[in-house]
């Protein structure tokens, strides 16, 4: 019996997070510029016409893969507070930090969001980028109580974990690379 149209839009709802993931990793490698819908359709193991079946495009395929990029930060930071042995804002944000520091070991979700800062002039992909900063700090200040000064703070100590871990600075021994990089680690 041929699938009714419904058992066809079912599949290709599920199929849309399997190829926001493959986005994410053909973007992170290669960047927005670089990477065509080709290249996300044979990450994904589906043709570039079933690709465009499920996004409008290159740019919507670009903020689908941001859009779970920011999932996947919102539910590890979810993880790291519930897990903060202390109650208090600070502990709190801490263990979030520590959170997103297991996360971006693996460096997809991170030059994903570097890729995006660097075209952050599409307006589409400029929305979705602001709109999921704005979910994470408003995550982290709800989920922690923090204060805007503690929230900011935690902002500030994960772009400069995003300039560690880019920049490959765990480690070197230059004097400004040991000011930079002073009481903070990256799991390998």
């Amino acid at each position: 019996m041929p699938p009714t149209r419904s058992s066809t839009l079912s599949t290709a709802e599920a199929r849309r997070p399997l190829v926001a993931a493959a986005a994410m990793a053909a973007f992170a490698r290669r960047g927005y510029y670089a990477t065509t819908v080709a290249d996300v359709a044979r990450e994904a193991k589906i043709s570039p016409a079933y690709v465009f079946k499920l996004y409008a495009g290159k740019e919507g395929l670009f903020v689908a893969a941001l859009e779970a990029c920011f999932d996947a930060i919102i539910h590890a930071l979810d993880e790291g507070a519930d897990a903060a042995v202390e109650r208090t804002p600070g502990a709190i944000l801490d263990a979030m930090g520590d959170a997103y520091a297991r996360l971006i070991s693996d460096r997809t979700l991170l030059m994903l969001q570097v890729h995006a800062q660097s075209v952050a002039d599409i307006p589409e992909i400029g929305a979705a980028l602001r709109s999921g900063l704005g979910q994470i700090i408003t995550f982290a200040q709800t989920r922690s109580s923090g204060t805007d000064e503690q929230v900011q703070r935690f902002i500030a100590y994960g772009q400069l974990c995003h300039l560690i871990v880019t920049a490959q600075l765990d480690g070197r021994e230059e004097t400004w690379a040991a000011l930079l990089t002073r009481g903070i680690s990256h799991p390998e």
